[in-house]
C-alpha cells in the first residue's frame, strides 16, 4: 500500500512542478514567438528576411525594452544586468555597422524604433 500513495504523491508532485514550469515560460523575459514574427515581417528588407541588419536591431530593441522593464521591479538582478548590457552592446556594433554601409536605412531605422532623438 505505500508503494501505491507514493507513487500518487510523485505524480502529484510532477503535476504541479509541471505547471509552475509552464507558468514560468509564460511570464519570462523574452519576446514571444508571435511578437518575434511580427517585428521581423514589419523590419524584413525582402520575402523570408530573418537576419538582415534592421531585423536583428528591432529584435534586439523589444529585447532590450523587456529587460528594461524586468530590471525597473528587479534592481538587483544583476545577471539580467549583464545580458541587457550584452545587447546593447551588440545593437550598437550593429547600428554602427548599418551606419557605415547604408546611410539612408540607418536613419529610417533609427525614426521607426525611435532610438535617437
Amino acid at each position: 500500500m505505500p508503494l501505491l500513495s507514493f507513487a500518487i504523491l510523485t505524480d502529484a508532485i510532477l503535476r504541479t512542478w509541471r505547471i509552475y514550469i509552464i507558468e514560468r515560460w509564460e511570464n519570462s523575459m523574452a519576446i514571444s514567438k508571435e511578437r518575434k514574427d511580427q517585428i521581423i515581417k514589419e523590419f524584413a528588407t525582402h520575402e523570408g528576411d530573418t537576419g538582415s541588419t534592421q531585423v536583428q536591431v528591432a529584435v534586439l530593441t523589444a529585447d532590450i525594452n523587456e529587460l528594461n522593464d524586468h530590471l525597473r521591479t528587479h534592481k538587483h538582478d544583476y545577471h539580467s544586468q549583464r545580458g541587457l548590457m550584452k545587447k546593447i552592446g551588440h545593437r550598437r556594433n550593429l547600428l554602427a555597422y548599418l551606419r557605415r554601409t547604408d546611410l539612408n536605412a540607418y536613419r529610417d531605422l533609427i525614426q521607426k524604433l525611435g532610438l535617437r532623438r
